[in-house]
């Protein structure tokens, strides 16, 4: 098992030799719980192979350790291994050679989709801008992060091809027909510096820890470059579907309005990205369909087709 793979490299860290792992998550990485023989408790993300170079890794950790010197919303709190370096090589019988970060725990459950959800799209609507406002004067010596634009339609893009995704033959047309609008439409807004920089890029459901009143933004594996709008089409990913979707975009545009201002083309490029990321999603689970996320997802081809040409007739 993975897990005992992961226990046989635990001295890379200091004081967690002895403790237990326990898989919490797969889908791009493999994360652990460590609860450490001190009774302590971490995270462990152990990095997909082949996803992000080293350069790429540091360049994300040090914009999560740039937001949390702001002390504007809770973000995760990377450690250092016993060597002193925030990234560590695992390689093992059991585990091809690959990166691995720990994280301090952080207190909180994921919300569910059925939960009352849109307090907490207000809450992200406002973290989103604070996150928006600090890129613009982020000024790292190098940062090495994806870029998540029309690209990722290609059939090259970056979670691999949509064109290839499980359930697509049936509705290929539409799919073709919505990928050439979304070029299209997206091209026009443009990718001025006041709506395109560095974004969280992946501010869904699972990637938030609410507890009591406060919500802790996790998992900035996926932060590169994009539309800052994206943040809100990938707040809503896997519930872009639900009739609560037009309450949930007021929510987080009311949020977003107390810190950052907003014009009409950047509302009307929501519609676009939620698509956008729906395309991208859908790729997604043509290359990952080991996971049981993707195993999950069936019926997004068929679901996405709709919804684009319910767009596309807008």
């Amino acid at each position: 098992m993975i897990e005992r793979a992961i226990e046989e490299v635990l001295h890379l860290w200091p004081n967690l030799t002895g403790g237990h792992a326990t898989l919490v998550n797969h889908s791009e990485n493999h994360t652990f719980r460590i609860d450490g023989a001190d009774g302590s408790k971490h995270i462990l993300r152990l990095h997909r192979p082949g996803y992000h170079s080293l350069t790429a890794i540091k360049s994300e950790l040090g914009w999560v350790a740039a937001l949390r010197a702001e002390g504007e919303m809770p973000v995760p709190r990377p450690l250092p291994g016993a060597n002193g370096a925030l990234v560590q090589f695992v390689e093992t019988p059991a585990i091809s050679a690959r990166h691995a970060v720990l994280f301090a725990f952080e207190d909180g459950v994921e919300p569910q989709p059925e939960d009352e959800l849109a307090p907490l799209f207000e809450t992200l609507g406002g973290y989103a801008a604070r996150n928006h406002i600090h890129t613009a004067s982020y000024r790292p010596d190098r940062i090495e992060r994806p870029l998540w634009d029309e690209g990722v339609l290609d059939t090259d893009g970056i979670w691999g091809d949509w064109r290839k995704a499980p359930g697509v033959e049936p509705v290929r047309d539409t799919l073709t027909r919505l990928d050439a609008r979304l070029r299209q439409n997206l091209a026009a807004y443009g990718k001025g510096s006041d709506r395109f920089g560095l974004i969280h890029a992946d501010m869904r459901l699972a990637n938030l820890l609410v507890a009591e009143n406060k919500v802790t933004l996790i998992d900035f594996d996926d932060c590169g470059f994009g539309w800052f709008a994206y943040d809100f089409a990938a707040a809503v990913s896997f519930i872009d579907d639900q009739a609560v979707l037009p309450e949930l975009k007021a929510a987080w545009i009311r949020g977003y309005l107390r810190h950052r201002p907003l014009e009409a083309a950047d509302i009307a490029a929501m519609d676009t990205l939620v698509l956008l990321r729906r395309m991208l999603l859908l790729a997604w689970t043509g290359t990952h369909a080991e996971t049981d996320l993707a195993r999950s997802q069936a019926h997004l081809a068929e679901l996405t087709a709709r919804l684009g040409e319910a767009y596309m007739a807008q």
